[in-house]
């Protein structure tokens, strides 16, 4: 394949990022299984869309930026089933969630939690995936002040967070 991502790469790819990707997902959606669906579900994209993908040096900043966006998606659908929940669901937890809240008990993931939404992005592709800002601006569609202002206030909001007593 002369241009593109080939098979091989992405399975290069896929050995030594998932478990970033996986952290990623974890960063912005609340239970493992989510997770893993939303980043199996981005290598499969990338996968399929492989021949678009011009420079393969961009094949994880792709990956990146699809995990976020179905990330988006499924806590949206999330969202809309609750609201058109009838009634409340049985009070037992599965076996994820107990590993999960393993997770929830470190208390930088719950002052994560805390943030707006683009704020937890952003700092999620600033800090967590190393991103510039200009990188996490072109993922996230945002112009450069605006990724500072999110960062900024989402660093000033953790900061009250952090120190409040648990």
């Amino acid at each position: 394949m002369a241009a593109g991502t080939t098979v091989d790469h992405l399975t290069e790819t896929y050995r030594a990022h998932y478990r970033s990707l996986l952290g990623l997902a974890a960063l912005l959606l609340d239970d493992t299984a989510s997770c893993e669906d939303v980043v199996q579900e981005a290598f499969i994209r990338v996968h399929s869309a492989r021949s678009r993908v011009r420079e393969p040096e961009k094949t994880l900043a792709y990956l990146r930026q699809t995990v976020v966006n179905l990330s988006r998606s499924a806590l949206r659908r999330r969202i809309l089933g609750l609201k058109l929940l009838s009634k409340p669901m049985p009070d037992m937890a599965s076996a994820e969630e107990g590993a999960y809240e393993q997770l929830e008990r470190d208390q930088l993931i719950k002052a994560m939690r805390g943030l707006q939404r683009r704020q937890r992005e952003v700092l999620v592709l600033r800090y967590f995936a190393d991103m510039t800002e200009a990188q996490v601006a072109e993922t996230l569609g945002l112009s450069l002040g605006s990724v500072k202002a999110y960062g900024s206030r989402g660093i000033a909001a953790l900061r009250v967070a952090m120190e409040a007593p648990v």
